[in-house]
């Protein structure tokens, strides 16, 4: 069957690509689709409940939360023209140091060891969020793609080649439904498609923290007590100029007395868990907490759908790996609907999405074992598990093949 025959046999829809969910993953896969939009006329559309056009609330400063980006990301957002309008605003993170409090163990993953300038970067979730948004803007002035905003997705149902959309505006198909809104929606129960959950019995706690001295772009993973401690660089405001975003690992049989201190006890607190070793805490923003899980959807795709970002897994942040695994899915699953496109095949075909998802199951398994693994293993506090992994620190500080091969994984390369 030549190409312009697949074409014809193709269910007619609206759209070939409906995307749920504007927010950074959902963006980032219509940025990923231009040139598939621009030079082979993929139709793509993308619907949002919050007003797009609307100027968002900007955090002050010194609370703006951050994601840490690997090289790997940073490299997939040059490549979209993106990185461009980042750089300015990104901290290099051109160190991390991992210990353990009180013990000896010690290894340090250097960018100049692999021949970059850096192994990732700190970027304030406002700052990249609205550098996809006015590209998003951007597509809709040109008609590059179909912005249903405000609007909500309301019904799913699959019929001849696709997926028809009830929204609250209309009515829509798609050859494909690309659910990127976090699961927050209830379509995921609506398609019956659950979640495996499991419960780590602690909290993330996160907050900004304000240094007396420079963090020189080190990135700090500390195993102090019952959970770890992640402090990630930061770029100067106009209050402080050295800043690190904490990510602390806290029981939750401990959450309530620490969510309870003053700010003060709560700077102590930290302290001494975490020692001097990256400064004294002299300030502590807005303070914010969650409990801490790992989700895994029992279905990424169907015919006419692909389950994508924090709606198909989201891991613990001990590694800071579960925006990045997600932008990985996203160039994959980019890269699968171009080949399904230029073949004449439906973007929603079901064996072609199998392979996306076949593609990205080692990813995403190896990623989701590694980061549960560190938090079992660092949890525990009797001694042989204390000196195994002060063992296992310095044996990858100075096995150097290896180390390599671990910096360069956790740089997404």
């Amino acid at each position: 069957m030549d190409q312009s025959t697949q074409k014809n046999n193709i269910a007619k829809h609206d759209f070939d690509v409906l995307i749920i969910g504007a927010g950074l993953v959902g963006a980032s896969l219509a940025c990923a689709l231009e040139k598939l939009v621009l030079d082979q006329g993929l139709k793509v559309a993308l619907v949002e409940p919050h007003d797009l056009q609307q100027s968002r609330d900007i955090p002050p400063s010194f609370d703006a939360r951050a994601s840490a980006l690997s090289w790997g990301t940073r490299c997939i957002y040059d490549q979209l023209n993106l990185w461009s309008s980042l750089a300015s605003q990104a901290q290099p993170i051109e160190q991390v140091h991992v210990s353990d409090r009180g013990s000896f163990g010690v290894t340090r993953l250097r960018a100049n060891d692999e021949g970059l300038p850096a192994l990732g970067y700190v970027v304030k979730n406002h700052v990249l969020g609205d550098v996809l948004l006015d590209r998003l803007r951007d597509y809709q002035k040109q008609n590059i793609i179909t912005l249903f905003s405000p609007d909500t997705v309301t019904a799913l149902k699959p019929v001849a080649g696709g997926m028809k959309i009830t929204l609250e505006s209309s009515e829509i198909t798609a050859s494909l439904v690309v659910l990127a809104d976090g699961g927050r929606s209830g379509l995921m129960e609506q398609l019956g498609i659950s979640q495996a959950v499991t419960e780590y019995q602690q909290h993330g706690v996160i907050a900004n923290i304000a240094l007396d001295r420079p963090h020189r772009g080190v990135a700090w993973e500390r195993f102090a007590g019952k959970g770890p401690m992640a402090l990630l660089p930061l770029t100067a405001d106009e209050q402080f100029e050295h800043r690190v975003g904490l990510v602390w690992t806290v029981p939750d049989n401990e959450f309530e007395e620490i969510h309870g201190l003053s700010d003060q006890a709560f700077l102590d607190v930290l302290q001494a868990r975490f020692g001097y070793r990256a400064s004294r805490f002299i300030a502590v923003g807005k303070r914010d907490s969650y409990p801490l899980t790992m989700k895994m959807a029992s279905e990424q795709v169907r015919p006419g759908l692909v389950v994508l970002g924090n709606a198909a897994h989201a891991i613990h942040p001990i590694a800071g790996q579960g925006y990045n695994l997600s932008i990985r899915d996203t160039m994959a699953l980019a890269d699968n609907i171009a080949a399904s496109f230029k073949a004449g095949i439906s973007v929603g075909n079901l064996n072609s999405l199998m392979r996306y998802q076949q593609q990205q199951h080692g990813d995403q398994a190896l990623t989701s074992q590694f980061c549960n693994g560190l938090v079992h293993l660092f949890s525990r506090t009797d001694r042989a598990s204390v000196l195994a992994r002060n063992l296992g620190l310095i044996s990858l500080d100075y096995l150097h093949p290896v180390k390599s091969g671990f910096t360069r994984k956790a740089m997404g390369l």
